[in-house]
């Protein structure tokens, strides 16, 4: 190659300058994503609506209607041992 095609490579490409400039933005950007989608009130907003889709408030009818329906299976666990129960005494004697 002549020298001269080196010379004015070398002249007419960005050189250090833009070698700082290019490793400035690669450097700034993610960190300034970063401080930006790190902010706690962004992230705090986004949680408390999260969780709110996810768990609802829950509302008394609902929980009553859940307490009932979990005394009614015990009742009839309880029956169905208390008859087990009876069986096993009754088939001893």
């Amino acid at each position: 190659m002549p020298t001269n095609y080196l010379k004015l490579v070398k002249h007419t490409m960005g050189g250090w300058k833009l070698e700082v400039a290019k490793m400035a933005l690669y450097i700034t950007f993610p960190v300034g994503l970063f401080h930006y989608f790190n902010q706690p009130e962004y992230f705090e907003e986004w949680v408390v609506k999260t969780k709110r889709e996810i768990y609802p408030p829950e509302s008394k009818s609902a929980r009553e209607n859940f307490e009932q329906a979990m005394q009614a299976i015990k009742h009839k666990q309880e029956l169905s041992l208390m008859a087990s129960l009876e069986d096993e005494q009754n088939s001893v004697r």
